[in-house]
């Protein structure tokens, strides 16, 4: 299989939420000069409030205050970053316990990081990836001519080359800006993936290759997902002048796993949190926006803020949890209703050092079974000690929902064992995340379509309702559900609420 055709299957950037910790403490997150809603005034008059202080939020609140107008941005939590988190671990270090990967194209991030002077360095991914399935473990380089695709046979390879092709080549026909005016959107969003997949990988190991492909991108089982929005998901993997691909979505050399940040992710919207000072209110999740006159007045707890105009820079499934009154139309409501989050565990091993390199080994894991199926090398660029990080998803972390984390550190490692040897049994410390309880986050990393979601309700995505404008990786038209989705998301509300100042 050419490679410009191969079915890579790496993992995409994680958007995350607070973390439940075995061995670890967060990373400090409170920007300076950042407020708590206990500490603040009880109200405020500003043209412009924002809901929610991640990257959308905090970057529309930078744009709009370098235009001059007044702003305040309300995050519930106790720190800012939103689905980015950065954890402290005991030896000093810093992992990522939420968005974490940047790659080519995502010039909006990388844009940002430049801007606030955090560092890249690639994701290590030097020697050889592992398959394991039907219980055998396979190592197999990623350099060769399939480059990243598992060695299953040759008739899964020949079909799941076909299959990403026709996959990628109906994503030009979608609109990022609109994909439910596609030509064939209403046929696209009438089945799901795994009905469209049903018929087109037709070999067992092809299918395979894209159900894990499915479950590593979205956090989501191909029967829950339309196939217009796949096809949209893919079409948005690039930038204005490049075509988004399924490569670039699943790749890490090139792809959307390439680089990490050095000293964590969430340095970025600390960074940018402490350019706007006392203008970000921590603690104080937003309850009610309501129309007074011509201004809105928004309450949360501890905190009143009347504006002009209202940004809410969160999932749409938790903007659809604050009362506004007057009500919003149906058409937003019952699209939020239908947008819920994929599901989506993290954890992470650390160990003395990265011994799994000694064995040519890249710490990139593709599995058939277990709790974890795929795994990166989270250690730091001077590989000063080891870290492993697992993917719980779909099906496989609902399962674990409600487990005791013991249970789910247990399962973990003996993956990790099975993967990469009983020395994997025994880390020094262990992170664990499960961002379907989060309360802020309920799943992760994106918020997902079922068919006939984007045909019925997808024009109410971005539209304003009045004064109330929405941002977040959500509404992105490139790179939806990552980190520079979130920050062009930010960047476009700005101009849209200047326009309409």
């Amino acid at each position: 299989m050419a490679r410009g055709r191969q079915l890579p299957l790496s993992r995409r950037s994680l958007l995350g939420g607070t973390a439940a910790l075995a061995g670890a403490g967060t990373l400090a997150a409170t920007a300076t000069g950042t407020a708590s809603a206990a500490t603040v005034a009880a109200s405020r008059t500003v043209d412009v409030v924002i809901v929610g202080g991640g990257l959308a939020g905090l970057t529309a609140a930078r744009d709009l205050v370098a235009a001059g107008r007044t702003v305040a941005v309300l995050e519930a939590r106790g720190r800012v970053g939103g689905r980015v988190l950065g954890l402290t671990l005991p030896n000093g270090g810093v992992t990522e316990g939420g968005g974490e990967f940047i790659g080519p194209t995502q010039d909006r991030i990388r844009a940002l990081a430049d801007s606030l002077g955090v560092a890249t360095f690639a994701t290590y991914n030097a020697g050889k990836n592992l398959l394991y399935k039907d219980g055998r473990k396979t190592a197999y380089a990623t350099d060769g001519l399939l480059g990243s695709v598992p060695p299953v046979d040759a008739a899964g390879l020949a079909n799941a080359a076909i299959v990403q092709a026709s996959l990628d080549d109906m994503a030009k026909q979608v609109p990022v800006d609109a994909p439910w005016t596609a030509a064939k959107a209403a046929e696209w969003d009438r089945q799901t993936f795994e009905s469209w997949l049903r018929a087109n990988a037709v070999i067992p190991s092809a299918k395979f290759l894209l159900d894990v492909a499915c479950t590593s991108i979205f956090s989501a089982e191909p029967r829950e997902l339309s196939l217009l929005f796949v096809l949209f998901y893919i079409a948005a993997a690039g930038n204005e002048q490049t075509p988004g691909t399924l490569e670039r979505l699943t790749e890490t050399a090139n792809g959307a796993q390439e680089l990490r940040f050095v000293g964590g992710s969430q340095l970025l919207p600390i960074k940018l949190a402490a350019t706007l000072g006392d203008r970000v209110v921590l603690n104080a999740p937003v309850r009610t926006i309501t129309r007074s006159g011509s201004s809105y007045v928004v309450t949360a707890d501890g905190a009143t803020v009347t504006a002009k105009r209202v940004v809410v820079a969160v999932p749409p499934p938790l903007a659809a949890r604050i009362s506004y009154d007057p009500l919003l139309p149906a058409g937003r409501d019952q699209l939020t209703q239908r947008l819920p989050m994929a599901s989506v565990g993290k954890a992470i091993a650390l160990y003395d050092t990265p011994f799994w390199r000694a064995d040519g080994l890249n710490g990139q894991v593709v599995s058939d079974t277990g709790a974890v199926s795929s795994t990166f090398d989270n250690s730091p660029p001077d590989a000063s000690y080891g870290a492993l990080m697992g993917f719980i998803e779909a099906d496989k972390m609902r399962a674990l929902d409600a487990a005791p984390a013991d249970t789910v550190k247990a399962a973990v490692l003996a993956d990790f064992a099975t993967y990469f040897g009983d020395r994997a049994r025994t880390p020094t410390s262990f992170v664990l995340q499960r961002w379907n309880n989060e309360a802020y986050t309920r799943g992760g990393p994106v918020s997902i379509a079922a068919p006939g979601v984007l045909t019925q309700y997808g024009p109410a995505l971005r539209e304003p309702v009045g004064g109330i404008h929405w941002a977040g990786t959500e509404t992105s038209v490139h790179w939806m559900g990552f980190m520079d989705g979130a920050v062009r998301s930010g960047e476009r509300v700005a101009k849209e609420v200047l326009a309409a100042l």
